[in-house]
């Protein structure tokens, strides 16, 4: 058995791993597996739900074939295992972009489905799975299923966001969108206050396609800034691929403490908010800024860090967000890697997809055991009491009844369900 960390590594637990490399191996593997399976990709995940402690893995990465590609409308299909940014080089130079990207492209099209992820445009282009025209679907009892708009549709709404819990998915075909390159158009506005923040972004999103905030989460006043982007024509030529950066090892202590962070902060702030004009921007750097350093979780020392994101009823977000910073502020513990952004009135894709209309905020924070899990039970009882959810993809405590109340959907959920199928999160949340 190998030990296998999620992003955040909070800890590294045993697996059975199952390379799996062509179209063959992913008829066979779930037949043959013995104890319950889960796919993983990339492991980008920050808690739980990509793991399977003491069970099976499939290894999906090397999954990585594109099967077709019609240049003509946008339409690609490729194998689960094929990552983001691969995507991205190839259409960009043919016309098209991924519609919905996170703040990584080194994840894997299985794993962006799997979790439904979003991007900086949800009140655009919604989510990733509203771009996904039809998917493979392998049960580990041997039944293979087409799913997309128009046949198996019931299990195409359970998969998206179902993370990975519905079958092994092992082929995909997306929806692009066209694009006239790969520049945007940018700007970067600082705001004092949420109502500032709020106001920003109900302005901004009928010009802008994409909106989403930095936010200092250790000043109560909710100072932050903004950015907007909008894609834009132009001729300049593409920087050149730079080797990313790498962190080149584990710090004995988190690099992210109180003094670090605040100091920070304040440079962070006061850096941008000086440089406020419209500028033209690659769209890497815009949209995977910490892709540009590997290994950066490292940095938050051997114990690891948890990441929190919400998502709260838009009605209650203004005093939800200023509880949940006040109670940060107060703690001491924060984040540099702090998101606030609104998502647009958009009906979600999947049973269990965690975009929908709010306003969501992420941060980070070190792993500084029972200090920092009594800040997440402050930080849950706002969250339940304004009628919000936490994000399955970058959680690795969250409380059941949360989850439940967070997913009014799950009964249904459950129903399809592959019984040969477990993960670390599963177990914690649904009881399998």
């Amino acid at each position: 058995m190998t030990p296998i960390q999620a992003w955040g590594r909070l800890s590294a637990e045993p697996h059975h791993l199952w390379p799996l490399q062509d179209a063959q191996a992913i008829n066979h593997a779930p037949l043959q597996a013995a104890r319950p399976a889960l796919a993983h990709g990339m492991g980008r995940s920050y808690g739980d739900v990509a793991l399977n402690p003491g069970g099976n893995l499939w290894l999906t990465r090397g999954l990585d074939h594109l099967i077709s590609f019609d240049r003509q409308h946008g339409r690609l299909r490729c194998e689960a295992g094929v990552l983001l940014r691969d995507i991205q080089q190839l259409a960009i130079a043919s016309g098209w972009i991924l519609p919905v990207t996170p703040g990584t492209q080194l994840i894997t099209v299985g794993g962006a489905i799997a979790n439904d992820v979003h991007g900086k445009n949800h009140h655009a282009q919604g989510s990733f799975g509203d771009h996904i025209h039809a998917l493979q679907l392998i049960r580990t009892d041997g039944q293979q299923l087409e799913c997309s708009r128009t046949q198996h549709v019931e299990w195409l709404n359970a998969t998206v966001g179902g993370l990975g819990l519905t079958g092994l998915i092992s082929q995909a075909e997306l929806q692009l969108q066209p694009c006239s390159g790969p520049w945007l158009e940018s700007e970067t506005l600082a705001y004092h206050s949420l109502d500032e923040f709020f106001q920003l972004a109900d302005d901004s999103e009928a010009e802008w396609q994409h909106t989403v905030s930095w936010i200092d989460c250790l000043a109560r006043s909710g100072r932050g800034l903004f950015m907007r982007a909008n894609p834009c024509a132009h001729q300049q030529t593409p920087p050149r691929d730079r080797t990313p950066l790498r962190m080149p090892l584990t710090p004995p202590l988190s690099l992210v403490n109180s003094l670090s962070l605040k100091a920070f902060n304040t440079l962070y702030f006061h850096w941008h908010k000086q440089r406020h004009e419209r500028r033209l921007v690659h769209y890497v750097p815009f949209f995977y800024p910490l892709d540009n350093l590997q290994d950066w979780n490292r940095m938050y020392g051997p114990r690891g860090f948890y990441q929190y994101q919400s998502v709260i009823p838009r009605q209650h977000g203004r005093e939800a967000i200023a509880a949940m910073l006040e109670a940060i502020a107060a703690s001491g513990a924060g984040s540099f890697l702090a998101v606030l952004k609104t998502f647009g009135q958009r009906q979600a894709p999947g049973l269990l997809s965690f975009a929908r209309p709010g306003v969501t905020l992420a941060l980070d924070f070190p792993n500084q055991g029972q200090s920092t899990l009594r800040l997440f039970e402050r930080l849950d009882s706002i969250v339940r009491e304004a009628g919000g959810t936490l994000y399955p993809a970058k959680d690795a405590r969250m409380p059941r009844d949360l989850f439940e109340q967070g997913y009014p959907r799950l009964d249904e959920f459950l129903t399809f369900r592959d019984p040969g199928i477990s993960s670390g999160l599963s177990r914690r949340l649904m009881g399998y």
